[in-house]
């Protein structure tokens, strides 16, 4: 009993254009909310959280639905088929009324510019704003109107090249603090250093300037939340069928290897993407108001690449067929005893299973928070590249995954999972006291024990709900799972950027800490749903097979 490797990969390819399309909707869709559109973390919290809303109904559809439906091509994968192409135009379309929105706005969207910045400072000028960090203010309080245009995106070392020692060219000098001074000095990148004022002062007035422009023209906006759901519903398509077929063509008790192959696939999609990110500069402040055309095209010919690799080498209906004749040849029932469904769970068991989910929609409470905000935060708080730091938390949950299969069959579901929480919170509370002027590696550090605790995590919850299940019950009981963590990443993006526009957006981190330290308090009094690790003895410790 073996595991086909090969086979398990181009499946794959699924879950890895699925995972590519997340990891750039989620980093570049709040930009554009934001930059382009003005609108406020709250309103562009609410439109995130639009897919988790279509996800809490359409992904139980669309699942019971592939396992009636048949075709030449199988179950699943008409539906992955007609949702790939249609998300991939759609996304593209998205572009194209970004573009819109840029010429509503066209007057402010050349970054550095002394015309832009008067007509920004002439509209906003008595407006009372909010910097990152959640401290109000007034333009004409800081800055004339004089000094508002000599604001630029970037401070630049000035000196000669035979070995004397640059210097910061300040404009406005006296506006800068000494700290700010030596933080710039401390912490430039090559020749440049992110302007403290232009994230602090300019973006938050040119946010205000490109709402009141979407307020006076409202059919952009509508536009692109029209082609987002359109975007959002073919992808919620075939998200469930696309899981299902792992199961579908693999035998029962290769499934958990087989299902940390499809994990690897997906945080390969979403490293692909986090490195187009860093190649295209899509966190730069520079860059705040590119054109995404390019970019969205090269992720919609990515998808449609993973599409036509997993078409050219995938067979459904010959994989399922080959998968029950492998079971039939070792003796496995792919029906379970109990397929009526009926068995209820206990008062001990219904207990722990709330528990669980509790656990599950705290967890997600605060690392969704941080996966759906962080590209805004990393940009005006960090000024950073956001890019660079997801990749570093993929690449450490990746590298953690098989580590920590073999950690939870000795020490346990629960034990390992309360571990990840640890871990998490950890990284989350550090994170709270990060600043632009804060060390890299401890940045990076801190980043990599976050992918880490939260692959231990979403590793070992899934297996601990179904656990408490039967064979009837297992689609059951994956629709709780799901329900869960999709009402908490429907809740979470809202809460969040309300909380970040009242106190600013230093409240990320504080918020999502505590929602996740919250979870190991529930999680310690989850009793079932646990696998029971025995000693293997003999001969029987050299079966690594599961």
């Amino acid at each position: 009993m073996k595991l086909n490797y090969k086979r398990t990969v181009f499946v794959g390819f699924a879950f890895f254009l699925i995972c590519a399309f997340w990891q750039a909707y989620d980093n570049t869709i709040p930009l554009i909310l934001t930059n382009k559109f003005g609108l406020s973390q709250t309103a562009s919290g609410a439109i995130m959280a639009l897919d988790n809303v279509l996800a809490l109904f359409m992904l139980p559809l669309f699942g019971a639905i592939s396992d009636r439906h048949n075709s030449k091509l199988g179950r699943r994968t008409p539906f992955i088929l007609i949702g790939t192409l249609v998300a991939a135009i759609a996304f593209v379309g998205l572009s194209f009324v970004d573009n819109a929105q840029m010429r509503n706005i066209a007057s402010v969207t050349d970054i550095d510019s002394p015309a832009a910045l008067e007509i920004i400072y002439d509209s906003e000028v008595d407006a009372t704003l909010q910097t990152p960090e959640g401290k109000e203010f007034v333009l004409s309080d800081v800055f004339t109107r004089e000094e508002f245009v000599q604001i630029t995106s970037q401070l630049t070392y000035e000196g000669n090249s035979g070995g004397e020692a640059k210097q910061l060219s300040y404009p406005l000098e006296d506006k800068f603090s000494a700290e700010e001074r030596a933080d710039a000095e401390k912490h430039a990148i090559g020749e440049t250093f992110t302007n403290p004022h232009y994230t602090d002062y300019v973006v938050p007035a040119r946010q205000a300037y490109a709402w009141q422009q979407t307020a006076e023209n409202p059919m952009t906006l509508v536009f692109f939340i029209a082609l987002l759901l359109l975007v959002l519903v073919s992808m919620a398509i075939f998200r469930s069928p696309a899981v299902a077929l792992m199961p579908d063509v693999t035998i029962k008790p290769l499934r958990s290897k087989a299902n940390a192959v499809i994990n690897l696939m997906g945080s390969a999609g979403g490293i692909l993407i986090l490195v187009l990110g860093m190649v295209f500069s899509t966190s730069a402040v520079k860059n705040s108001m590119m054109s995404y055309t390019v970019y969205f095209s090269v992720i919609a010919g990515i998808m449609v690449l993973a599409l036509a690799l997993f078409l050219w080498q995938v067979r459904e209906p010959q994989f399922v067929r080959e998968m029950h004749e492998e079971s039939r040849r070792y003796g496995i029932d792919e029906d379970d005893d109990d397929q009526s469904g009926s068995r209820k769970l206990n008062g001990a068991e219904r207990r722990s299973l709330c528990l669980l989910l509790a656990s599950i929609v705290l967890w997600y409470m605060g690392y969704n928070a941080v996966t759906s905000k962080y590209s805004v935060y990393a940009s005006n708080i960090l000024n950073k590249d956001y890019n660079l730091t997801l990749i570093i938390a993929q690449a450490a949950a990746i590298l953690s995954y098989l580590p920590v299969g073999m950690v939870s069959s000795k020490l346990g579901r629960k034990k390992t999972i309360l571990g990840g929480i640890a871990m998490l919170t950890t990284a989350f509370f550090v994170a709270c006291f990060l600043r632009e002027s804060s060390s890299d590696l401890l940045m990076n550090c801190m980043f990599a024990l976050a992918g880490i605790g939260w692959a231990t995590i979403n590793v070992n919850s899934f297996p601990m709900v179904v656990e408490m299940c039967r064979g009837g019950n297992v689609g059951k009981y994956t629709g709780i799972y799901y329900t869960a963590s999709m009402a908490a990443q429907t809740v979470t993006p809202l809460l969040s950027g309300y909380l970040m526009d009242k106190m600013g957006m230093t409240a990320l981190f504080p918020y999502a800490s505590v929602f996740v330290a919250l979870a190991f308090g529930t999680m310690l009094f989850v009793m079932h749903g646990d696998n029971k690790p025995t000693a293997k003895r003999g001969l029987e410790a050299l079966n690594v097979e599961d």
